[in-house]
């Protein structure tokens, strides 16, 4: 049922590259901006977890660029089956010129693999849990979904390399673009010294021993004047190993999953610390929490992020 001959073979060598280069792939970073909006669409309307559908569709797709998906919109490498009457197009995969499903557009391409996802073959994945995304990838290679032997961990390296599970954690589509901007200039992390991480739909980098602001910025493209004012640090600060530094600017509340969790304050936490864990502003977590501007913290204090 999938073009695992070009793509799944390709993509598990790019996969396994990027992963030794530690490096973010472009055309991955673009899908995820892209489509992340209709994977957590999908998922709020039939509890599939939405780094599932990301990770499928980068895979099936080939990031969105194989033939079946800029000809057919089909992002996920389903065939027409007996119980499909609508337009098709023809592509050779397990055998010649198999048919495969054509669509009007790529929302109707998700929600057709949602459908197809509610047959009885794959009845087992609604049993697990929507967080447990390492379950849902080994029981679709159990069911039957694709054929490539690695496929289980080929998508438990996507999810976990670009951090789709936060997507996974929405209750609603409030807050969440659909086709956001993709982020060019942080892509010239491929192949540099430092992993880029996402958190709070921001990107960071962690500092190591030596860094300065200067280096971060080379790689970065973002540069040092902009790289202290986003992490909110004194012109003569000196980077330490461990620092979260993000590359562009902080939100002025806490990601959405965390709309009714506090952080519980531990000895030798200061706020600014609490700030930069979560991606917020640190002049407005202070705004959330109503604390004056001199308040110091205190382990065991309270602090909302939202």
């Amino acid at each position: 049922m999938h073009l695992k001959k070009l793509i799944l073979g390709f993509l598990s060598c790019l996969i396994t590259l990027s992963l030794t280069a530690q490096s973010l792939n472009k055309s991955y970073l673009d899908y995820i901006d892209k489509y992340k909006y209709m994977a957590v669409e999908q998922m709020l309307r039939h509890n599939i977890p939405a780094s599932i559908t990301l990770a499928q569709g980068i895979l099936e797709s080939g990031a969105g660029k194989s033939r079946l998906a800029t000809e057919a919109n089909n992002h996920f490498g389903i065939k027409c089956g007996g119980v499909w009457d609508g337009p098709y197009i023809l592509v050779s995969d397990d055998a010649p010129n198999e048919k495969f499903r054509k669509y009007r557009s790529v929302r109707e391409s998700y929600e057709d693999h949602s459908d197809f996802l509610k047959k009885p073959r794959y009845a087992s994945l609604f049993r697990l849990s929507q967080r447990d995304y390492k379950g849902w990838a080994h029981g679709l290679k159990k069911c039957g979904y694709a054929t490539n032997p690695q496929y289980a961990y080929l998508l438990i390296n996507l999810i976990e390399s670009y951090d789709l599970t936060q997507y996974d954690r929405y209750r609603s589509l409030k807050g969440l673009k659909d086709g956001s901007v993709s982020s060019d200039k942080l892509v010239s992390i491929i192949q540099s010294n430092h992993t880029v991480y996402r958190n709070n739909d921001n990107y960071y980098v962690i500092a190591k021993a030596g860094d300065t602001f200067e280096d971060i910025a080379r790689e970065t493209e973002v540069s040092p004047r902009r790289l202290r004012n986003y992490n909110e640090l004194p012109k003569d600060y000196v980077l330490k190993a461990g620092d979260i530094i993000y590359l562009e600017k902080k939100k002025r509340k806490g990601h959405i999953s965390l709309k009714r969790t506090p952080h519980i304050i531990k000895p030798g936490e200061s706020m600014y610390d609490i700030a930069q864990k979560y991606g917020i502003r640190l002049e407005s977590l202070y705004k959330i929490n109503d604390l004056p501007d001199d308040y110091a913290a205190k382990p065991n204090d309270i602090i909302w992020l939202r």
